[in-house]
């Protein structure tokens, strides 16, 4: 596909590759088996977000007051989720042979992924992080992110010794085959963060037929 530059190009100049938001309209992690247990039934699967958790599109639209001067570029080392108890590293991604927003390795369950074709998480624009729901052995990184509530923060720490902090004001759950992608990756001026993963309704066939996609934005620098 023409509109996506080769994954190796990114390695030469990441600061200068910025994706529109079309290039990853469709974030497709793979959906992988949930978790069964001793009696041969399905376990509960990962919380999806309430219907209250839903971003304010008036709000997500509008800058809010007091926010955070954007940060330079640097290299995400780590993301917290204090809510959820997430506390994992995380490793670049970029795009796979079929032109879609890599994965990290579903091998470590324990591991992020930061999408090197927009910006880094605190500069101005919209940061992607990505991760599995699980994976066949159990839960993986971002198997709670459904249960995050608005006011929940997200925290990144970066190779140049900050801490970018963000608030979540919005969790919602949308079809892989209607990904709404301007709304989900559009700039908003600031810095802002999208954290995403599987979610919805799980098949054997297809997998998860969805993303779960947490809105939040820079309110603190440590």
């Amino acid at each position: 596909m023409s509109a996506f530059w080769p994954a190796e190009a990114e390695e030469e100049a990441p600061r200068r590759k910025r994706a529109p938001w079309g290039v990853i309209a469709l974030v497709l992690l793979t959906g992988l088996a949930l978790i069964r247990n001793g009696s041969g039934e399905f376990d509960v699967g990962p919380p999806q977000p309430a219907g209250v958790a839903a971003a304010d599109r008036r709000a997500s639209d509008s800058t809010p007051a007091g926010t955070v001067p954007p940060l330079p570029y640097s290299v995400p080392d780590r993301v917290r989720i204090p809510a959820i108890q997430v506390d994992a590293p995380i490793t670049p991604v970029g795009l796979d042979s079929e032109g879609w927003v890599d994965a990290p390795p579903p091998e470590d369950p324990n591991l992020a992924g930061w999408f090197t074709g927009v910006v880094s998480p605190g500069e101005k624009g919209t940061a992607v992080v990505v991760g599995h729901v699980d994976n066949h052995q159990g839960p993986a990184v971002f198997y709670g992110l459904g249960a995050l509530k608005k006011g929940d923060r997200v925290e990144v720490a970066r190779a140049d010794a900050k801490t970018a902090v963000f608030e979540i004001y919005g969790i919602e759950v949308f079809a892989k085959n209607n990904f709404p992608g301007d709304r989900v990756y559009s700039s908003k001026g600031t810095a802002e963060l999208r954290v995403i993963t599987c979610g919805g309704a799980f098949s054997q066939q297809d997998g998860y037929d969805g993303n779960v996609v947490v809105f939040a934005r820079l309110v603190e620098v440590r």
